[in-house]
């Protein structure tokens, strides 16, 4: 959706007009005049009272106006701000083929969030677009449904940089982008048509180069190559440079994402009942991939690398056995006594890669990588994991700014142990036990110095059920996340 931005009247399909519960009058009154008194007396008679999300819409002789509730202003945060924003975008007030463009009043914004990093219409705006994807590849929706929506007209409110406006032109597309990859059939996402996704990104800033089966033998990534040994897919390592920086020998961050496209658990088979959802095991190469996207879009002054080892884990003849040992890039040989926790094995030699061949001043990998995650955190938040306290401090500033939410869990040292094998330099499970942070101690195995910072999205890469601005399916977590880090990193 086209944002414009106009400094005088316009004309639009409908108008969007917020108010807060203790909205006293005097901001729209001339717009009040303008309606024969209209807005006052729905307030007045408490038709419309401002609470959070409540909408109203009233027909005027100057055209269709939708009222949307912020609740107090003193309680106005920006999540709440997201939320009504996402409840009107998504209300049939905003659907039909006769509403093609939309006018956002923001006078009232101006009064809200003086001290947060955007203004309260940028909150506003962001929850709205957020809410408007919908993957429909697949089911033709109801007319009813559909909407013509082109264009939102704003009065000003994203502030003078346009750094505002530029971010939503740029990041709110990535997710969308990486929501489609994590919900489309793992039939139609396979690793050759992801490496095909990736090379889309290719340009003047971005270079793509995939790692053949043969190419990742030659690299020693035994332990990549021992998820994929199952499938009639060959494997993908995909490997993404993004050249922002005034040197392209700068140290860039390195995005590194599990990219297991179907996840069947090998071997160690899945019990049936929600396997479908396994084509959601690529949510992390995925985000790598938006937040690629994204950068390149604001030209990001900074070299980055995504790195997504992507493969299916399938059983069959030629799988990995439970008992079988493998060798990491770096040498390290790992027993693998449950193939189903094999996001580890393919973020090993994913990390081991980067190190070897970019040598980055940081390392962020995201991955759906354990059940326990949801277990220990539920469904609002990432677990986050890591080496350096300064990399999580700042990922932290960046979560309460997205509502991305991260919770960071232990390294203790004495998870090692959890991890000792009788036969190889390491085992790729540490018992029931601890599930969440012995997977994330395995991967800080391999990273050796580099400042590091695990996320387990395990339990938020996917929702079952309809959010204020996101719906079931992909929810595209870290792409925001990532990008407020990388653009406010040096604060």
């Amino acid at each position: 959706m086209e944002i414009k931005i106009a400094e005088n009247d316009v004309k639009a399909d409908v108008l969007i007009l917020p108010l807060t519960e203790d909205y006293e009058g005097a901001l729209y009154s001339k717009l009040d005049k303008e309606t024969d008194g209209l807005i006052k007396r729905v307030i007045e008679t408490k038709e419309f009272t401002g609470k959070h999300s409540e909408l109203t819409r009233l027909y005027t002789k100057t055209g269709k106006v939708v009222l949307v509730g912020l609740g107090k202003a003193a309680e106005v945060t920006p999540e709440r701000l997201r939320r009504a924003g996402g409840k009107v975008f998504l209300s049939p007030y905003l659907k039909g083929a006769n509403v093609a463009t939309a006018a956002l009043s923001t006078g009232i914004f101006d009064e809200l969030l003086k001290d947060s990093r955007h203004t309260a219409a940028f909150y506003f705006i962001e929850g709205g677009l957020l809410s408007r994807y919908e993957f429909k590849q697949y089911k033709k929706p109801e007319k009813e449904q559909q909407s013509n929506l082109k264009t939102l007209i704003v009065s000003g409110g994203l502030g003078s940089s346009g750094t505002s406006l530029k971010w939503l032109n740029a990041v709110i597309p990535a997710v969308s982008f990486a929501r489609d990859l994590v919900n489309t059939p793992s039939s139609d996402m396979t690793p050759t048509i992801l490496a095909e996704q990736a090379k889309t990104l290719a340009g003047k800033r971005v270079k793509v180069k995939i790692l053949e089966a043969d190419a990742a033998k030659k690299e020693g990534m035994g332990s990549y190559l021992s998820v994929a040994k199952g499938s009639v897919e060959p494997p993908k390592f995909i490997v993404i440079e993004y050249k922002g920086a005034a040197s392209a020998k700068a140290a860039p961050v390195a995005i590194i994402g599990k990219s297991i496209t179907f996840d069947s658990g090998g071997i160690s088979i899945k019990p049936a009942d929600g396997m479908e959802k396994m084509k959601y095991d690529m949510a992390g190469g995925a985000a790598a991939l938006g937040i690629i996207k994204a950068a390149a879009l604001l030209q990001l002054p900074m070299n980055l690398i995504a790195i997504l080892p992507a493969t299916e884990n399938m059983p069959s003849g030629s799988a990995t056995r439970p008992g079988d040992v493998v060798t990491a890039i770096t040498g390290k040989t790992i027993e693998i006594l449950n193939t189903d926790a094999e996001g580890r094995l393919v973020l090993a030699d994913a990390i081991g890669y980067a190190i070897k061949h970019y040598k980055p001043s940081a390392i962020i990998d995201m991955a759906t990588l354990t059940g326990a995650c949801s277990i220990a955190l539920g469904n609002e938040a990432a677990a986050m994991m890591g080496n350096n306290d300064a990399l999580m401090d700042k990922l932290k500033k960046a979560s309460a700014e997205t509502y991305e939410r991260v919770w960071q869990m232990p390294l203790y040292e004495e998870y090692k142990d959890y991890l000792k094998s009788d036969v190889a330099d390491i085992k790729n499970i540490g018992g029931r036990t601890g599930g969440l942070v012995t997977a994330a101690y395995f991967l800080s195995e391999f990273v050796t110095d580099t400042p590091w910072v695990h996320l387990d999205i395990a339990s938020t890469a996917f929702t079952d059920k309809d959010k204020p601005y996101i719906c079931k399916g992909a929810t595209g977590i870290g792409v925001r996340l990532v990008m407020d880090y990388l653009i406010n990193s040096n604060d």
